[in-house]
């Protein structure tokens, strides 16, 4: 039996399940080979007319391989504008493009929409996905000093270094002071 907790609404105002497992497909398929109608399919699975068509294409073109869920592939330039040029210019359905190419409905949906927006660059543009790489160049090295600025430089440490020696110096002395008195 169907789960209704993970019926999702698709885009024709049925519910849909995102995932089928293979055996509520294969009743699917048995019941359509026995005379079941679309109708009847799509009330009892709740699912879309367009998803039996996929269904059932996926099917007659691969048997019973075809129903597992798709493999991820990557689809080259010229086979996404030879997909979307059957569908605008040849007018054929979209699931009889998912069939064909083993494309999702939804790949070809984003291919088409992109096209139509940007035309071939930004079909061709790639987006680069997860967090932009950080720049951790190295720190640019500094120009050779000059023999007054290397002095400089090595006073201003040794004066730095003075004042932690006078203040380490003021602390232990002060830390003795206690301890002498707390010892009397």
């Amino acid at each position: 039996e169907v789960n209704p907790e993970s019926w999702t609404k698709n885009f024709r105002g049925l519910f849909m399940s995102r995932h089928h497992t293979l055996a509520e497909k294969q009743e699917i398929l048995r019941l359509h080979e026995e005379g079941a109608s679309m109708v009847e399919l799509m009330t009892r699975f709740h699912v879309s007319d367009y998803y039996l068509y996929i269904l059932f294409g996926r099917y007659k073109k691969y048997g019973i391989d075809g129903l597992e869920n798709y493999k991820k592939t990557v689809i080259s330039l010229a086979l996404k504008l030879q997909i979307i040029k059957e569908y605008e210019e040849d007018c054929l359905p979209l699931w009889q493009l998912c069939v064909k190419y083993d494309v999702s409905h939804s790949s070809i949906c984003r291919w088409i929409q992109q096209y139509k927006s940007g035309g071939y660059e930004e079909l061709y543009r790639h987006k680069q996905r997860g967090r932009p790489i950080k720049n951790m160049g190295r720190p640019k090295k500094k120009e050779p000093q000059t023999e007054l600025e290397k002095l400089q430089a090595e006073n201003l440490r040794l004066r730095a270094e003075n004042a932690l020696l006078k203040k380490a110096k003021a602390l232990m002395e002060e830390k003795r002071a206690k301890t002498k008195d707390s010892g009397l």
